[in-house]
């Protein structure tokens, strides 16, 4: 059976121990990873590893010995308690061996829990589990977490006091870093607050949140396009530090700008000429440059290209002045410009 992704986080987190088996398939491995302890966690305890309940199968060995599989999933345990026969890295070239290993399953053996990458619709493996009447097969997709998962999260990690900006500050972060650091960073917030009388803030959050020396390109390109042009300078000395090319920034720019102008010039509107990007733009950074759209408006992105293609002609004469410093001064008028 196929499990939907509103109903998947919940039976994450409490699984039917009476199912055959689950298939978690997904691009980003790390996701798949983070469900993956989830499901297994549940169904066997904190103590199901050393207690011999926990059987870890590779897909290369499934691979030369298919038979492993059903006997994994009959053997027996020294302990009492639910068992789980784990197969990572699964693919279509095994899907033999569960074919023949599920039907065999029985209400007392061990459970099948199964990890893949992404998966087509076309999946012999992905068939498997979703056509067979007591196993599930879940996708999981790039989304960030919802506000209900990061709550979820975080009473896990103990922390149930928690102000309205610091949800707003985690949801804003969790699209920013991979689910990996994410976690690391609620679990860092909740022994940061241990023992607190009061509820977590953004500042407790800016506090446990990574910090990086790293700066893209695409940040640059949002703090002109939003106005702040004081905030140019600092991040042009980062970007200068890492190598970053004047005549780079100026073309990233330009093409940011054009996308934009593209936009507004849309019949239908800038919303209509967002969605008509090509290649497409989801999720927050679609938002961003909605916006970014709406306030500049189609006559100013029109100087700002103007702008933009003076200073690139400029790069690329014989000019003896310093390029990044053009750059950055061009970068500063547009800063200006928008925040008009």
């Amino acid at each position: 059976m196929k499990l939907s992704p509103r109903d998947a986080n919940g039976y994450f987190a409490k699984p039917d121990p009476k199912r055959t088996g689950l298939l978690i398939y997904g691009s980003d491995a790390m996701r798949v990873a983070l469900k993956r302890q989830e499901v297994i966690a549940a169904l066997i305890g904190p103590n199901g590893d050393d207690e011999m309940r926990l059987t870890r199968i590779a897909a290369g060995d499934l691979r030369k010995d298919p038979a492993q599989l059903l006997d994994a999933m009959k053997a027996q345990s020294f302990f009492p308690g639910a068992r789980v026969v784990f197969v990572e890295g699964a693919t279509d070239t095994i899907s033999k061996a569960f074919a023949a290993a599920l039907p065999e399953w029985q209400p007392d053996d061990a459970q099948v829990i199964v990890t893949a990458g992404q998966l087509k619709a076309s999946s012999s493996l992905r068939k498997l589990f979703e056509s067979h009447n007591n196993a599930y097969a879940a996708g999981i997709y790039d989304d960030p977490p919802t506000r209900a998962e990061i709550e979820a999260e975080l009473s896990k990690a103990g922390l149930t006091r928690i102000e309205s900006d610091a949800m707003e500050a985690l949801t804003a972060l969790s699209r920013e870093i991979g689910p990996g650091d994410f976690r690391q960073t609620l679990e860092k917030l909740a022994l940061y607050m241990l023992n607190s009388d009061t509820p977590a803030t953004s500042l407790d959050v800016a506090a446990c949140a990574p910090t990086s020396t790293e700066v893209a390109l695409d940040d640059i390109l949002r703090i002109v396009a939003e106005g702040r042009s004081a905030e140019i300078g600092p991040v042009m000395r980062k970007l200068e530090a890492q190598g970053v090319q004047p005549v780079g920034l100026c073309i990233g720019a330009t093409r940011h700008f054009r996308t934009l102008h593209a936009a507004c010039a849309d019949p239908g509107g800038p919303a209509a000429g967002i969605g008509r990007l090509r290649p497409p733009v989801f999720g927050p950074r679609r938002e961003q440059m909605l916006r970014q759209a709406q306030k500049w408006g189609t006559q100013r992105l029109e100087v700002a290209l103007t702008m933009l293609t003076d200073t690139d002609l400029q790069l690329r004469s014989t000019s003896r002045a310093p390029t990044m410093a053009l750059v950055e001064r061009t970068l500063v008028r547009l800063a200006m410009l928008g925040a008009r």
